[in-house]
């Protein structure tokens, strides 16, 4: 293409500039994107480990005393320098440049955080660049001088773009079937465990899906304000179930479902009232300092590993039906993922929801033609009243097998209106509310990691600390509406948000609005309820595997903000996720012997800890609050990772220190006050609390 320019055609061409490493610009350095590992080794594509070349000489930095920090430079040139570079290469290197550059599956460039350089051309002659704006290509997003990314080219929409009715509608809905699973598996594990009929199944799941729409649409209008969809976490999974399995709660007889809903109500209403506390009065804005992507990264995935006990031993009482459910949302989510159905790609994107289909399907006709029907056997009858031994040997299969066991679609009313303190007036107990606090605390770290990973897909600009204090903040108000209404969990920003505005490239705020909505009149459908109160327990089981599989690896993701590898990284996140597994299996099996519990199910067994843990004072309440919180995965990958992180010295570089806006740089720039701030005038009020504003 150079010899093409008018000013090359005749000029002799100049000899090659010497070979310099290529410094990545500000906004990559801050956020923790480097070209070459900092630590004593580096990985290459053959995955062999190659020693490092000498560090070259750090260029001399620019100072920019007005705005506080160092100029941003692009290839190692300041803005308003005069340098010439090389032109680009001509367009059959090019072509073979684009040929081998590798692409990740949602088709963005992989460059593993990496600025892509530019090479040399030696025999091209020079032309000196512009350098009134200074642009470039990281990791998809275009950086300019103020070290930012500006525009998000692999995004279908971005944040504030309305491309009109009809597509909006149709990604909005896409978006939330996307994450069907996050949404409804967790009612249909705490409620049985409770003691809650099908009936009872089919409310919460109602009052999960009405709760989600309405917290989703507070968030984005007067939270973050990014397209992040609220609704029950996997954080708030274990601490229940904990709860649920009380020593307290294990001979109650009759009603036990709404004892200890009604008591997971006031745990979760102080412990969410803790949390927005904790935004609302700027706290979180300082808690964020100790918060980085190698203390995210092992708490998120810890959230995941925890419920290995749970997840196959539940699929194994039907492995032909459990172990289909599994194989087919791999075989869509990964040998499919790139088959596109005008210009989505299904497999991907639906793969849970479909693979839930064709396995009820399969599941259906093995019911209907008879596999799991044993002569003179009744399922309606308890195992325990069966008369004949060939019944109760079969019993297990026809309980976990047969997809017609469930009556909660034919008892389910056709409309039915969610409302709160439909279970009665919640009973607090001081020692299940600090359990929930402490909880609150690692959702709000899980939101950290959210807010900053979708910002950078869709967003102009990171948010500022008084926009993340505002979210943390009203996620705690979210909760305590949850708390109110009774879904059993508190509600957060679903980690799975950032993967599916990945592989969607949607990341208008206007699609999630209108999916919430959307969400919202579904849940008046009694039916609706119902019909997903009746998917056969084993099912849930599989798409659960694979729902924690894909939090741990979505967690672990963080990792990409830091050095990865950095040996002070690897042994802090490795001994994170260690002891993560290994303390609360000590306290799990402390004190405790084979079979002695036998009215707990063995994949629950973890969570009766309060009853036999090692802590043992004359206080009752603080041995369950220690004996509870040191058996939880999420706390000790927690702690962990962040007494290491802030005490091993280590650059922010290495760290990957998130880095978010300037509270006086966004009110400056138009574009990131039309992103964060508030709608209908409402940020007028907030204008005095600087903590949770721009």
């Amino acid at each position: 293409m150079s010899d093409s320019l008018p000013n090359n055609r005749n000029r002799p061409a100049p000899s090659p500039p010497d070979a310099k490493p290529m410094p990545p610009s500000s906004w990559a350095k801050k956020t923790g994107f480097k070209p070459k590992f900092s630590g004593e080794a580096n990985a290459g594509d053959s995955g062999q480990i190659s020693t490092l070349p000498p560090k070259p000489r750090e260029p001399e930095q620019n100072l920019d005393l007005e705005a506080g920090r160092v100029r941003a430079q692009v290839n190692g040139v300041a803005p308003g320098d005069k340098v010439s570079v090389p032109v680009p290469v001509p367009p059959s290197s090019a072509k073979d440049q684009k040929v081998k550059k590798r692409r990740d599956s949602d088709g963005v460039p992989s460059t593993n955080g990496q600025a892509t350089p530019v090479p040399a051309a030696a025999d091209q002659p020079s032309q000196p660049r512009r350098t009134a704006r200074h642009e470039e290509l990281v990791d998809g997003l275009t950086v300019d001088d103020d070290g930012f990314g500006s525009r998000h080219s692999h995004m279908k929409y971005e944040l504030r773009d309305s491309p009109g009715l009809v597509p909006i509608g149709v990604y909005g809905i896409q978006h939330y079937f996307s994450i069907l699973g996050s949404l409804i598996l967790i009612p249909l594990v705490i409620v049985p465990a409770m003691g809650g009929t099908h009936e009872e199944t089919s409310m919460v799941v109602s009052t999960v899906l009405f709760v989600s729409g309405v917290t989703t649409l507070l968030h984005i209008n007067f939270g973050s304000r990014l397209p992040l969809i609220q609704g029950p976490s996997f954080v708030y999974l274990a601490p229940a179930l904990a709860i649920i399995n009380s020593p307290e709660f294990q001979g109650l007889n009759g009603n036990k479902f709404k004892h200890i809903m009604k008591e997971l109500q006031g745990a979760i209403i102080i412990g969410s009232a803790f949390q927005a506390l904790l935004g609302y009065t700027g706290l979180m804005s300082l808690l964020v300092r100790l918060i980085n992507p190698v203390v995210v990264s092992p708490t998120i995935a810890a959230v995941g590993l925890s419920f290995y006990s749970y997840g196959f031993p539940l699929v194994g009482t039907c492995l032909e039906i459990g172990a289909v459910q599994i194989l087919v949302v791999i075989v869509f989510s990964l040998y499919l993922r790139k088959i596109s159905v005008l210009g989505h790609r299904i497999f991907l994107i639906y793969a849970v929801p479909m693979g839930l289909a064709i396995t009820w399907a399969f599941a259906f006709l093995l019911t209907e033609a008879g596999i799991y029907s044993y002569k003179g056997c009744d399922i309606n009858i308890p195992a325990s009243n069966m008369v004949s031994e060939h019944c109760r040997k079969h019993f297990s299969k026809m309980k976990h097998c047969r997809v017609d066991t469930s009556q909660a679609l034919k008892s389910s009313p056709w409309f039915r209106f969610p409302y709160p303190l439909q279970w009665g007036t919640p009973v607090f107990h001081w020692k299940m509310a600090l359990v929930m606090c402490v909880v609150s605390l690692i959702s709000s770290v899980d939101s950290v990691g959210s807010y900053h990973a979708s910002a950078l897909l869709v967003a102009s600009r990171p948010p500022t600390p008084g926009v993340l204090s505002r979210g943390i903040g009203l996620e705690g108000l979210s909760s305590v509406l949850a708390g109110l209404w009774g879904t059993g969990t508190g509600s957060t920003t679903l980690t799975e948000n950032v993967h599916t505005i990945a592989v969607t490239k949607m990341g208008s705020r206007r699609a999630v609005q209108l999916g919430a909505c959307f969400l919202i009149v579904l849940s008046l459908v009694g039916k609706v309820g119902g019909f997903i109160a009746s998917i056969p327990e084993v099912m849930v089981a599989g798409l659960l595997c694979f729902m924690w599989a894909m939090l741990t690896a979505l967690g672990l993701s963080n990792l990409r903000y830091s050095e990865a590898g950095s040996s002070r990284n690897i042994i802090i996140v490795g001994l994170s996720l260690f002891f993560s597994l290994s303390i609360p299996a000590y306290f799990q099996q402390y004190g405790i012997s084979p079979n002695s519990n036998r009215s707990v199910p063995s994949y629950f067994q973890p969570y009766i800890v309060a009853s036999h843990g090692p802590f043992h004072s004359k206080y009752g309440g603080l041995n369950y609050v220690l004996n509870t919180l040191f058996s939880l995965h999420m706390v000790i990958a927690f702690l962990v990772a962040v007494i290491l992180d802030n005490t091993v010295p280590g650059s922010q570089q290495e760290r990957g220190v998130y880095v978010w806006s300037e509270s006086e740089v966004a009110k400056r720039e138009p574009a990131v006050a039309n992103d964060y701030e508030l709608p209908l005038r409402v940020g007028r009020i907030f204008r005095w609390v600087k903590w949770v504003g721009l």
